[in-house]
């Protein structure tokens, strides 16, 4: 373990004793004066009057141990420390940012899982879940999106926070529509506030884009200039009855960021889509471990706990012999 001061500019403050004791003016005492109605003859059998004040002169021996206790309460403040020099560990990073569709055609009961059927929001978020719990040492960030884009959980490496996200969100709570651009935007926008080069969007919807500010052809251009990949999942048949799913457009964000396009139309294609996400290339980042410290202040603060009793006993004693010593 190697010794080292955590805030070593607390050494500019030793000498701010001499510069008071320079610029500061000096302290006087009041001497008792005698009132006499003879004072004029008085003051003929003494030499000289003396000043009605005088200035407290310190011994050396005051200013010695005073200056080593300023000393050493400053090296307190200073925080020694004996500390192991720091460890780099290579850490291996994605960030995903999951946008999920939560609109009301979310809620319908289609997908069977074994012989029980679910509605798609139920069946996309347990293995939306079992995914997040897969990611380790990835990042991870929530947006769910109906008529509205709403921010559940920025990027975070937190995963039973995301899982407890998932576990309070029901489907309409963002409203009826499917604001596709709106979610891919505000997704951009939360992967501009990060510095990692890869960044990744995760799309899901099983609707037509309706109800955004901006469409999602045009967020996808966006996307496409900041680097950012976009990959899409479109959730159930497009083939089947009262299907309202838009293919083409979820095929176009894709392409134009570098992403891939699913069609996800059970439980069982929905996770070797999440098996294919696998695959994507992580970042390797150096962290730096938590380093062991030993901090060792109190000895300096002990130091001068005790230099400040021995002066106060020794001006107690020395004023006591010299008042019974005349």
């Amino acid at each position: 373990m190697e010794f080292e001061f955590a805030y070593p500019y607390v050494f500019a403050l030793l000498p701010v004793p001499l510069l008071m004791y320079w610029l500061l003016p000096s302290y006087r005492r009041r001497k008792s004066a005698l009132r006499t109605a003879h004072y004029f003859e008085f003051a003929k059998t003494q030499k000289a009057t003396q000043a009605s004040s005088w200035i407290a002169n310190r011994a050396i021996w005051q200013w010695i141990i005073g200056g080593c206790m300023w000393g050493a309460l400053i090296v307190a403040l200073a925080h020694p420390q004996l500390a192991n020099p720091p460890e780099k560990t290579i850490k291996t990073v994605r960030n995903f940012m999951i946008a999920a569709d939560i609109s009301f055609s979310m809620n319908q009961k289609d997908w069977v899982v074994g012989e029980e059927r679910f509605t798609r929001w139920q069946a996309v978020r347990d293995l939306m879940k079992e995914f997040v719990s897969e990611r380790k040492s990835d990042q991870i960030g929530l947006i769910f999106f109906g008529s509205n884009a709403f921010l559940q959980a920025p990027l975070t490496s937190d995963l039973a926070y995301i899982d407890w996200e998932l576990d309070q969100t029901e489907v309409g709570m963002a409203g009826q529509m499917t604001g596709i651009g709106n979610a891919i935007g505000l997704a951009l926008e939360v992967l501009d506030r990060d510095s990692l080069d890869q960044k990744v969007i995760l799309l899901l919807t099983d609707g037509v884009e309706s109800g955004s500010d901006v469409t999602a052809r045009d967020a996808a251009q966006i996307a496409k200039q900041d680097s950012v990949k976009i990959y899409t999942i479109g959730i159930g048949d497009p083939s089947a009855k009262n299907a309202d799913l838009d293919e083409v457009t979820l095929q176009y964000v894709a392409e134009q960021t570098g992403g891939k396009y699913f069609r996800a139309v059970d439980a069982e294609a929905l996770s070797q889509v999440y098996e294919e996400l696998d695959t994507l290339e992580p970042i390797e980042l150096e962290e730096e471990k938590y380093r062991e410290v030993e901090s060792l202040h109190r000895y300096p603060l002990l130091v001068a706990l005790g230099l400040g009793s021995v002066l106060l006993l020794l001006t107690l004693f020395v004023t006591t012999w010299k008042r019974m010593n005349g």
